[in-house]
Order: structure tokens, then C-alpha cells, then sequence
């Protein structure tokens, strides 16, 4: 088993929270048996094995646990953040265990599964413009924090370099543990883009030879929900491009064609950003002859059910 991340507790599980981190990393078999050389391994962390779903449990803990050391949250205060719902969730799961209110601007098109989860914690919704998407969320996170001075702690999840740190001393451990330091290349979406930046830190510290590989949407206009391109939208300040060996331009519809095909060939019931790191991490394999490439699956496809163009 790999190592815990530091930041949680040694031992045995105690509470739901020490079951963050130390997802299930697979191979990808069928799905790529066509597609990469028959010398190349394509493997995927799956996420949604966290508590509250999604890979944002490890950033989320992490920012309200720097938080809570740092004396920052009173008996009074609201956390605030915006999100466009994994995170939201998972902040939401650790406020109701840690007794927090929570605040969280949200687009108001984010779907039906989404908003009740949220509700069933407790979380107080903003909803914000549709058309802005997730930069309009962190524009009124940022005015409510301005007028209301005191009122709210602003967790700010694009900015906050405790998200990219969890993956740093996380996710990047436990990928050079399960596959032995075999590791060749890490393939990663961009959207907070903590999970790329942390994780790259962490694989380049222990070899850097790795070569990590981010992916974004191929425009402005793209449907691969939770992912930011970069040149058009509020680039997180936690984002250094200078990491990357390469970027990759995610076309929308291959992405969720492969998305589709997780389900039905690997048995993988995956988000829609799954369709876009594996769309990244087969154009990586395919231009290899042999080595070890991993990806990560954000969150599964339970949480988008309700929109029928992702299925039909």
C-alpha cells in the first residue's frame, strides 16, 4: 500500500476524512489495446474512491486544515468558495464533519445532482451567471468577501497553494509507490490545475526524467465540464505553466466519445473530464515505444446522470 499523506493521521482509519487519499490506480486495457504500443502501460488513478467523490477531497481537506492550524476559523466564521461542485462538495462534507458553515458561489447551470448533494450538507448556494461559468463564480466570491469585510473566510481554491501541496505529498507519492517508480509519464486536465502542478512537483522530485504532460480544452467554447482553457478564462494563481513538458489541446467531442467508451469497455463510470485525461494520455503512449503513463480520473459519472447528452 502506499504511503499516507503526511497531513493525515498514521494508523488505521478513524474517521471518514483519514479515508482521503490512496485511490485505486488501474490499467487501461481494452480501451487502449487498439490505439498505443503494445510496449506502453496506461494507467489511471480513479478519484471518485474518495469520500466525497472526486479527487477535490485531497485540496479541500488540505485548505481548511491550513486553515484550522493557522487559527483562522472562529466559532463564527463562514468559509467561502467558489466552485463549479466537486470542490463545494467536498468542502461541504468536511464542514458538516468539522461543524463549519459554508458558503459556496456555484453556476446556477450546474446540474441537479450537484445542488442536492450540496443541500443535503447544509451548504448556503450563490448562484452565479451561467454564461461567466466558474470565473463568474470566483468574481462574486471575491465581491461578497469585499463587501462583507470579516464575515466570511475566503479559502479561494484557485490561489491557495495548499491545494496543489495535497497532491505534492500526496497523489504523487502514492503514484511512484503503486507502480514501483516505473513511472514514465503523468498526464493531468487542467482546471484549478492544483492536481497537475502538485503532483508534477512531487514526480519531478523524485525523478526528474518524468515527463508531465498538462491538457486543457482545445478553445474557449468546449463542453469538458470543470476545465479551464487557460487563454481565455482567469488563470488560477497557483498555475505555473513552466511545469509542463507539453500541453495538449482536449478536443470536446473525442473526449466524451472516450468517456463513453470507459463505461462500456473498461466498466469505469466515469466524470467528463476522465474523457479528456485519457484522450491526453493515449496522443502521449501513442507517439512512445514502451513506458509507464498515468493519468488521473477526477470524479465518476454518477454525478452527471441527469444530462442525457452525455449519454444518448
Amino acid at each position: 500500500m502506499p504511503p499516507r499523506a503526511p497531513w493525515l493521521a498514521s494508523g488505521p482509519p478513524v474517521t471518514l476524512l483519514d479515508r482521503i487519499g490512496n485511490t485505486p490506480l488501474v490499467r487501461l486495457e481494452r480501451i487502449t489495446r487498439d490505439l498505443v504500443p503494445a510496449g506502453v502501460e496506461v494507467w489511471a488513478k480513479l478519484e471518485w474512491f474518495n469520500p466525497g467523490g472526486s479527487v477535490k477531497d485531497r485540496a479541500a481537506y488540505s485548505i481548511i486544515r491550513d486553515a484550522e492550524q493557522a487559527g483562522r476559523i472562529g466559532r463564527d466564521t463562514i468559509l467561502l468558495d467558489s466552485s463549479s461542485g466537486n470542490t463545494g462538495i467536498a468542502y461541504g462534507l468536511i464542514c458538516a464533519i468539522r461543524g463549519y458553515s459554508l458558503a459556496l458561489c456555484l453556476p446556477r447551470n450546474a446540474n441537479r445532482e450537484r445542488k442536492r448533494i450540496l443541500g443535503a450538507y447544509g451548504v448556503h448556494i450563490v448562484e452565479t451567471d451561467p454564461l461567466e461559468g466558474s470565473d463568474g463564480a470566483i468574481r462574486m466570491a471575491k465581491k461578497l468577501v469585499a463587501d462583507n469585510p470579516g464575515k466570511y473566510l475566503y479559502l479561494d481554491q484557485y490561489g491557495n497553494e495548499a491545494n496543489p501541496r495535497a497532491h505534492q505529498t500526496g497523489t504523487a507519492e502514492e503514484i511512484w509507490a503503486q507502480t514501483g517508480g516505473r513511472v514514465t509519464h503523468w498526464v493531468a486536465t487542467l482546471g484549478t490545475s492544483g492536481s497537475f502542478v502538485g503532483t508534477t512537483r512531487g514526480l519531478k522530485a523524485r525523478n526528474p526524467a518524468i515527463q508531465c504532460v498538462s491538457v486543457q480544452p482545445d478553445s474557449p467554447f468546449h463542453g469538458l465540464e470543470g476545465l479551464k482553457h487557460m487563454e481565455s478564462a482567469i488563470v488560477p494563481a497557483i498555475y505555473d505553466p513552466r511545469l509542463a513538458d507539453r500541453d495538449l489541446g482536449a478536443p470536446t467531442e473525442p473526449c466524451l466519445e472516450l468517456r463513453k467508451r470507459l463505461a462500456r469497455e473498461e466498466g469505469l463510470l466515469a466524470g467528463v473530464s476522465a474523457g479528456a485525461a485519457l484522450w491526453g494520455a493515449i496522443e502521449v503512449a501513442r507517439g512512445l515505444q514502451s513506458g509507464v503513463v498515468v493519468t488521473l480520473f477526477p470524479d465518476g459519472g454518477e454525478r452527471y446522470i441527469s444530462e442525457d447528452h452525455l449519454w444518448d
